[in-house]
């Protein structure tokens, strides 16, 4: 029981987790490098941050990777913290573009375009070597959201998996804990959101309790910003704070409110995968878009949380 479970899903994340590295580095070859000119350059007013944040969360298909680059420049003096507020609130709504796509629930396509994209990555140009990386990643995700999927029947006979899950339909909170947890060892959101879709492909959870989980992958993310942040200076400490207390007050914001997202996400498809996609993406829109005229004073209470020492004394 335990090998037919852990055996696909270990397997499946494996796949997963390489895939989105495959496609990041796809997309840094082709546009990282200006990365950081465009993080520096293009972030003079809260809209052009958000913006910029969202494009470059979509090109390195990572929250955590932007969040982490941009506590990097604050660090080096190259953007101040104010700049910054706008960028994470974009990382926020560009992450929705990888669960939008793997909501698509393309596995059909999984291994012609791994195939694909190797075949590209063989050649001696630089740009069809690159592409390729991106198309082989997309494979590679497909494929270990299909691989996991197979823990799915195992599981359905599970006495205690069921006890739980049975547990966490009556308390949102604990959906919300696993989210959180899982994607803070994993880091990666995307994994968390993939795994369940799966799971809800197979009505083993409830919408709530699914949302709740996505909820808590939203918080999980901040874990690798946090670590990142550690021996850098106040403004660099900011920018991760800003980041994990945002997220953590948007889920708790909207975690009484996870039947009416249901609801919306389900007027909108009837596909499950699709409603969670569609969710997360209502919640990051309408979060970052309600906090977006407001970064000046968002960025003045975390300077109040986490003190610039200098300024202090």
């Amino acid at each position: 029981m335990i090998g037919a479970v852990l055996a696909p899903f270990t397997f499946g994340l494996s796949f997963f987790l390489l895939g989105m590295y495959a496609m990041r580095t796809g997309f840094q070859n082709l546009a990282g490098k200006r990365m950081a000119d465009w993080l520096a350059r293009f972030t003079r007013t809260p809209v052009h941050s958000f913006w910029v944040g969202l494009l470059s969360t979509f090109v390195l298909q990572s929250s955590s990777a932007v969040t982490v680059l941009t506590i990097g420049l604050t660090h080096a003096g190259m953007i101040g913290f104010a700049q910054t507020v706008g960028i994470i609130l974009g990382t926020n709504v560009g992450t929705t573009v990888t669960t939008e796509l793997i909501a698509l629930r393309l596995e059909s396509f999984a291994v012609p375009m791994l195939l694909v994209g190797v075949a590209m990555w063989l050649l001696p140009h630089r740009l069809p070597r690159c592409i390729g990386l991106v198309i082989a990643g997309f494979g590679l995700i497909f494929l270990g959201i299909d691989t996991m999927q197979v823990m799915a029947g195992p599981l359905q006979q599970s006495d205690t998996f069921r006890a739980l899950f049975l547990e966490s339909s009556h308390s949102v909170w604990l959906g919300l804990i696993t989210g959180t947890i899982f994607t803070a060892l994993i880091h990666s959101s995307s994994a968390t959101t993939a795994i369940t879709m799966g799971l809800m492909s197979h009505h083993m959870l409830s919408m709530e309790t699914a949302l709740a989980i996505v909820l808590g992958a939203n918080i999980g993310t901040c874990f690798t910003a946090v670590i990142a942040s550690f021996g850098t200076n106040a403004a660099s400490r900011q920018v991760a704070w800003c980041h994990t207390l945002f997220n953590l007050a948007g889920a708790l914001l909207f975690l009484p409110f996870l039947s009416q997202l249901a609801l919306a996400s389900a007027f909108l498809t009837d596909s499950p995968s699709m409603q969670i996609a569609h969710s997360q993406t209502i919640f990051n829109v309408i979060c970052s878009l309600a906090a977006l005229p407001f970064t000046r004073q968002i960025a003045a209470f975390i300077r109040w949380i986490v003190p610039d020492k200098k300024r202090t004394t």
